[in-house]
């Protein structure tokens, strides 16, 4: 036995020689053959700024002096890594090549590794000779401009493992004969090309297939059903494409997908029963397509669901009960559908979850009280159902909730209290019938960085507290009854490097006075892109500090009382695209500077008091935009008259 033994280990030591890491000093030279490939491929390379090829000289051993090159024993090279991704020491290089592949490496006819990957500039199509490297194991080009399409002789590489063609400009269908035949693929990457027609049928011969990434392409068809054979599957992503046809009953078949991502596509039918045979499912998105019909009972069997999102469908019908098994749950997306009737008390069961999306539906009748015991929810959205709330009800002063959105889904009444000792950084209740004052316990929530009222009843002016929503940075209170002056808004305190404002939309209310100059230049505007005060009662002159709001990009004073010139410092504003000041008391004439803000896109001063000619500008803007201004003149107008 010991003899046997001794026997086997030398056989097994033969068979491992090739394989083995020799000194330098028992190599072979480089083989002729495979040095005149590579040097052909350095002459088709225009452009290498990091010199990755440097060291490829001629007069050089390929096999010892070549980096990136490694060859067997015998002097054959097995593997050609240049990478546009290059790791040096602690050090990440990024660099490119300019130039195309040239069809010599096709005559490297021991090569099992080729990693070309991104080098960002390599064009022009992938060589038909590449069909000749029958001992390639791993072939990586992602992240370069390759155009053409999959060449047909790829069918010949029957020991292919890996397969790696992402983020390319490769077209045409992806051929039938060669995915029948890549029957050792492991991980197919053809992610982010421009190829079209339907996946093969033949992709269920790829028994061994532990990866499909086919994302981002123009793919139409439907699911082969074939799919379902891929039972060592555990990452399929086919999403942004145009697929369409139901989901095949076959995905049962898929026991070890880990991750199924059908996003954007134009799926139809319903959810097939059958998806409860994805027992290690943990990702699953086939949101934004055309799914009709009832969540199947059966989804409530996915013993290892984590991510489940279906938003923006059309799946009618009731949240099943069975949904309340999916203990290892921790965000559920069904916005954006046609779900009716209430959610199931069966989901306080889902101790994991963190976000829960309900959004956009049709769901009614009450809250069921167990939802209390969803501690480790973060997010609630129940915006846009017909809930009938009445008041948010009082149960949800137990939850943990960061963001909780509650957009008409019929609160009324005052704002509760409670929300004062809560640690919430997002509200919406916008749309509702919330009437009284904003009480000054909003000062008390501290966390706040988007704070949405709008579409309400709410008035009074804004209490001196709102300065300590130290994190706020998108507030919106437009449709409102709101008074006062903006002083307050405008310069809040901060919490550097959170705080400083995004977008603030004050309109539609009953805000007064001036807008404060100096208010303007406080911390908690330096950032702000978009300013929407129209339809208040406001007064005075456009405060000229306006224009150092260096992101502003939108600015809206529609229908209020502002008299003055429009400041020419407005102009130093450079990212303003929107500006709209009609029907207002402003006077003189349009600065130059501002109606050829490069930016520009809509611009309406229409209704007021300006004169004089309008300057010559870039942007094109209609008649409507200067009109009901008697004093204008010059085109888009008429012409002035000449005196």
């Amino acid at each position: 036995m010991e003899i046997s033994f001794h026997n086997n280990m030398f056989s097994l030591l033969l068979l491992l020689l090739p394989s083995l890491s020799f000194s330098p000093s028992a190599w072979a030279a480089c083989n002729a053959v495979d040095k005149e490939a590579l040097l052909g491929f350095k002459r088709t390379i225009t452009a290498d700024p990091s010199r990755l090829l440097q060291s490829w000289i001629s007069s050089t051993d390929c096999c010892t002096s070549w980096k990136g090159v490694a060859c067997n024993s015998v002097g054959r090279v097995v593997n050609v890594t240049r990478s546009g991704l290059v790791s040096d020491d602690d050090d990440l290089l990024d660099t490119f090549m300019n130039g195309t592949l040239s069809p010599s490496l096709g005559n490297l006819s021991y090569l099992q590794l080729l990693d070309l990957s991104n080098l960002k500039n390599l064009n022009g199509p992938i060589p038909l000779e590449f069909g000749k490297l029958r001992r390639l194991t791993h072939l990586f080009l992602n992240s370069n401009q390759l155009t053409g399409s999959i060449p047909a002789t790829f069918k010949h590489l029957s020991r292919l493992e890996r397969l790696f063609l992402n983020n390319n400009h490769i077209s045409g269908i992806i051929p039938f004969s060669v995915i029948g035949s890549l029957t050792a693929l492991t991980e197919l990457g053809l992610s982010e090309n421009q190829l079209r027609g339907s996946i093969p049928a033949t992709i269920g011969k790829l028994v061994l297939l532990t990866k499909l990434d086919l994302h981002a392409n123009n793919l139409s068809g439907s699911l082969p059903t074939t799919i379902g054979k891929l039972k060592s599957l555990k990452y399929l992503d086919l999403s942004q494409n145009t697929i369409k046809g139901s989901i095949p009953k076959s995905i049962r078949g898929l026991s070890a997908l880990v991750l199924l991502d059908l996003n954007q596509n134009q799926i139809t039918g319903s959810i097939p029963s059958s998806i409860s045979g994805l027992i290690s499912l943990q990702f699953c998105r086939i949101s934004e397509n055309k799914l009709t019909g009832s969540l199947p009972p059966s989804i409530g069997h996915l013993p290892s669901i984590q991510r489940l999102i279906l938003e923006n469908n059309k799946l009618t019908g009731k949240l099943p009960a069975t949904m309340g098994h999916l203990v290892t749950l921790t965000e559920l997306f069904l916005s954006n559908n046609r779900i009716t009737s209430k959610i199931p008390s069966s989901f306080s069961n889902l101790q994991s979850l963190q976000t829960l999306d309900l959004s956009r539906n049709h769901l009614s009748g009450e809250l069921p009280t167990e939802l209390a015991k969803l501690q480790n929810l973060q997010t609630l959205d129940l915006s846009f159902n017909p809930l009938g709330l009445v008041s948010i009800p009082k149960w949800f002063a137990k939850l943990k909730l960061f963001r909780l959105m509650l957009a008409k889904t019929g609160i009324r009444g005052s704002l509760p209290r409670w929300l004062s000792s809560t640690s919430i950084s997002t509200l919406d209740l916008s749309a509702n019938a919330l009437t009284g004052k904003l009480p000054p316990w909003i000062g008390n929530m501290t966390s706040l960085s988007l704070l949405n009222l709008s579409n309400n009843g709410l008035h009074s002016s804004i209490p001196a507290e709102f300065k300590n929503l130290r994190r706020l940075m998108d507030l919106d209170l437009h449709s409102n009854k709101f008074s006062g002056n903006l002083d307050t808004i405008f310069s809040k305190g901060t919490d550097d490097p959170i705080g400083h404002y995004n977008s603030i939309d004050l309109s539609d209310n009953m805000f007064a006075g001036p807008i404060n100059d100096s208010v303007l230049q406080s911390s908690a505007m330096d950032s702000i892109t978009s300013l929407v005060l129209s339809y208040n009662l406001l007064k005075g002159s456009i405060p000229k500090s306006i224009g150092k709001l260096s992101e502003l990009r939108i600015l809206k004073v529609v229908s209020n009382g502002l008299s003055g010139k429009i400041p020419v410092e407005l102009g130093d504003a450079m990212g303003l695209t929107t500006i709209l000041l009609s029907r207002n008391n402003l006077m003189g004439s349009i600065p130059g500077k501002v109606i050829n803000l490069n930016e520009l896109k809509e611009f309406d001063v229409s209704h007021n008091q300006l004169r004089g000619e309008i300057p010559p500008h870039k942007a094109i803007i209609p008649v409507s935009s200067f009109i009901g201004n008697p004093g204008l003149c010059g085109a888009p107008l008429p012409p002035c008259e000449r005196s």
